[in-house]
């Protein structure tokens, strides 16, 4: 078991170097197709982050799985809100904030 959790917190670590790298290097004009694109994968996080928590594999696997599934969700969420009014500055005769200009 401590060999698996050893793997998990590897690739961890490595998705977080791969994803900031990316991230880095994406162009402002396309931030708001790619946010809507992880707002879906950050839905599918929340899925698997429930899987691991109600796995019953021991303590620790439930708390990383309940942390994963408040991290996702507050991903998903912030996501949706930030697209949301992404979206609302290009409706035609309304300003950023969504009231008519």
């Amino acid at each position: 078991m401590t060999g698996s959790i050893l793997v998990s917190i590897y690739v961890f670590v490595l998705s977080l170097f791969v994803g900031y790298e990316v991230i880095t290097k994406v162009p402002p004009t396309l931030h708001t197709p790619l946010m809507s694109g992880a707002n879906a994968i950050s839905g599918i996080a929340i899925v698997g982050a429930l899987l691991i928590a109600g796995s019953g594999e021991g303590p620790w696997m439930t708390v990383i799985g309940v942390a994963a599934v408040i991290m996702a969700t507050i991903n998903v969420v912030g996501g949706f809100l930030v697209t949301d009014r992404m979206l609302k500055m290009f409706h035609k005769g309304r300003g950023g904030d969504g009231e008519a200009a």
